[in-house]
């Protein structure tokens, strides 16, 4: 009886990569380690960042001047798409559904979009650092896809996002304790 191949598994991504239109990193994001560790690719393809520099730059040779959007590289599957001077990349197994792979960069590129209110360039996107992690951990988790919809990784970041206080006056309310007047609508004032 012959082998029926790799066992399924959750484990769908490697590395999900943005760089800029040099080829340098921006982002990258590791699933498996703290995010106090220097980034390694998900399941430790290139545990080094010696060998993950040259990945990146193997695969921005061979994908910043074609129209594809489906690499395979060293045995890997890669999903790309570039969007005014940056690259996005989304790494699997040899054996990982196209369709899948596609579908995380699509919705990290429209969550993206959306966050950003704009194209996303360069600029904005380090200007947002914060959020656009945010969004890829909806995305991604160790790996596994958590979600595929933009709409809903925009939902949940919404629901994240503190109110912002009228007047800006959160820290004063909280020192003179008046917060609770304001929110129960008693202003002091009697009519």
């Amino acid at each position: 009886m012959e082998p029926a191949g790799p066992e399924p598994s959750l484990y769908t991504v490697k590395a999900l990569l943005i760089l800029d239109s040099l080829g340098q990193r921006l982002l990258a994001k590791d699933l498996c380690c703290p995010p106090c560790l220097s980034p390694q690719y998900y399941d430790g393809t290139f545990p080094t960042a010696k060998e993950q520099a040259a990945f990146e730059r193997n695969i921005f040779s061979k994908t910043h001047q074609t129209g594809g959007e489906i690499a395979c590289l060293e045995g890997l599957t890669v999903v790309y798409r570039s969007s005014v001077d940056l690259f996005f990349y989304v790494v699997g197994g040899c054996q990982e559904n196209v369709l899948m792979l596609s579908a995380v960069l699509a919705c990290l590129l429209d969550a993206l979009g959306h966050l950003l209110r704009k194209e996303v360039e360069k600029r904005w996107l380090l200007d947002n650092m914060e959020g656009t992690f945010l969004v890829v951990d909806e995305i991604v988790d160790r790996g596994v896809i958590l979600e595929s919809d933009p709409q809903q990784v925009i939902q949940r970041l919404s629901l994240r996002a503190p109110e912002p206080a009228a007047y800006g006056f959160v820290l004063f309310d909280y020192l003179a304790g008046s917060s609770e007047r304001r929110d129960s609508g008693d202003t002091g004032q009697h009519e």
